[in-house]
């Protein structure tokens, strides 16, 4: 018996958590990965309507984003996970437009809400997630696009994207806010200047500014934020800008930003299908490389290391005053980089790729030496400390869900399944990550106890257009068993999800 204590103990202890998570030993409860089932369903409005969840243990209230006729957050009921309903909402009229993300801890709900003109600052507000009552209405930076609390639940952070104008004339810095919770909300708000002496040395390693003007503190676009367990590190992906960021939490300030690099599809293990008019799905590689470009990132660590997960989505900018997406068979390739040009230009073959026009005219001749497209169509685990590549999906989750038949081959010619979301979990004695993808409406499920060998388990239908995933441990759970949340923004479908017990 002292073994068997002595091996669940050190298994727990040396496994990889998710940051605000620590599950005692008495409450992990195993569960089949292989068996997840829907339980439950609830339509929030249709088309918007059904975006970012959280959920409060101390009243099993799931709140969720919903942008549909009107901007509000809604209370569900989860106290039986298989009969949800809504029992409140708090409208966002009095804050600003749309409401963008959620967070929940020890009683305070947060939401990042954007300006009514989309460039100006945003707001972080804060409610009691009983009463539902207003306790801080606090000013961050322009389109806070995610909220996190820390582990702790002593400071708020906030991914301020600051998205341009369509004309590109405003185009805001985009920042990172801390608020500090125990100082009545006070909050402090930064942006990257601090960086702008590197963007040469940055920009070799795969680092992007570009669109008009090329300015780099407005041209940085946080999206995401992951934090440590010791509530003192985040991680904040900036998506367009192909990189991630570490924050010192304590002093509000940035320590460095990592580079994501491409990703190679002509390497073994990266064969994709990139033609959505070839008549079928077969994977090949090609002479193409892949943007990172990760929307959402979660972490863990594992024998003292910190790992970084993030979901390689892809985005380009597409606006009236700048657009920097075109078709590969529409732009001149350099004859001696691509001497069957011709062939590669068909639609059957590359010709119906979107491809990035601010990157791969390396001689500035006016055609293409090298081919970039949005997203890496993948998940990726990266060594936090150092931002190296530790472990990527390679083309795994196109050829899952192709072999289930969820894989839409009209985006074949855009970013595949689109891999959004991804969530750490702790399941019984096993670490797993949740990989919502948005294309293929649906999720994956793998087990990442060891960050640098995950294993794929199986990928699950859901809604239209998976925007948000949300785990729920055993520990915090209304029946002692962990639960998967996901909310589609295309149908506003919010679903439950709830495996076997072994």
């Amino acid at each position: 018996m002292r073994k068997l204590f002595l091996f669940l103990f050190i298994s727990v202890f040396f496994s990889c958590k998710k940051e605000e998570v620590t599950i005692p030993l008495e409450n992990t409860v195993n569960e089949d990965l292989a068996s997840y089932q829907e339980i439950a369903s609830i339509n929030l409005g249709g088309l918007g309507s059904a975006e970012i969840t959280t959920f409060d243990p101390a009243t099993n209230r799931l709140f969720a984003v919903n942008n549909g006729a009107t901007n509000k957050i809604d209370v569900i009921d989860m106290s039986n996970p298989a009969s949800i309903k809504i029992i409140n909402s708090i409208s966002m009229q009095p804050y600003g437009g749309y409401v963008n993300s959620v967070d929940v801890k020890n009683g305070l709900l947060a939401a990042a809400i954007e300006s009514t003109n989309k460039q100006a600052p945003g707001k972080v507000v804060v409610f009691n997630t009983k009463t539902l009552k207003e306790l801080a209405s606090v000013t961050v930076g322009a389109l806070p696009d995610m909220v996190v609390f820390s582990p702790d639940g002593k400071f708020i952070l906030s991914a301020n994207e600051g998205e341009p104008n369509d004309a590109y004339t405003t185009d805001p810095a985009g920042s990172v806010s801390i608020i500090n919770v125990d100082n009545n909300f006070t909050v402090t708000t930064f942006d990257f200047a601090g960086f702008s002496t590197q963007l040469s040395a940055l920009s070799a390693n795969g680092f992007r500014v570009f669109g008009p003007g090329k300015n780099f503190v407005n041209d940085i676009e946080p999206e995401y934020i992951t934090v440590s367990n010791d509530s003192k590190t985040a991680w904040v992906t900036l998506q367009e800008n192909n990189a991630i960021a570490e924050i010192d939490i304590l002093s509000a300030t940035i320590k460095k930003i990592m580079p994501l690099g491409f990703k190679d599809y002509s390497a073994a293990g990266n064969a994709f299908d990139l033609s959505d008019k070839d008549g079928t799905v077969a994977f090949k590689n090609a002479p193409v490389f892949g943007t990172f470009m990760p929307d959402a990132i979660s972490s863990c660590n594992y024998n003292g290391t910190t790992y970084l997960f993030t979901a390689n989505e892809g985005d380009a900018r597409e606006y009236p005053g700048f657009a920097e997406v075109k078709r590969l068979g529409t732009v001149v390739l350099d004859p001696v980089a691509f001497p069957t040009a011709a062939t590669l230009k068909t639609d059957a073959q590359l010709g119906r790729l979107n491809i990035t026009t601010t990157l791969g005219d390396k001689d500035g001749d006016g055609d293409f030496d090298a081919l970039y497209s949005f997203g890496a169509r993948s998940f990726s685990v990266w060594n936090a400390l150092t931002g190296a590549l530790v472990w990527d999906s390679k083309n795994e989750l196109d050829v899952k869900c192709n072999e289930l038949g969820v894989y839409d081959d009209t985006r074949s010619d855009d970013k595949g399944a689109e891999p959004e979301a991804v969530t750490i979990g702790r399941v019984g004695s096993r670490t797993v990550a949740f990989i919502g993808m948005e294309r293929a409406d649906a999720f994956a499920v793998y087990d990442v106890t060891d960050p640098t060998k995950p294993t794929f388990i199986k990928i699950f239908k859901t809604g239209d257009a998976p925007e948000g995933l949300l785990f729920i441990p055993a520990s915090k759970s209304p029946i002692g068993q962990s639960l998967v949340v996901v909310s589609s923004e295309n149908d506003g479908l919010v679903k439950i999800y709830k495996a076997n017990k072994l």
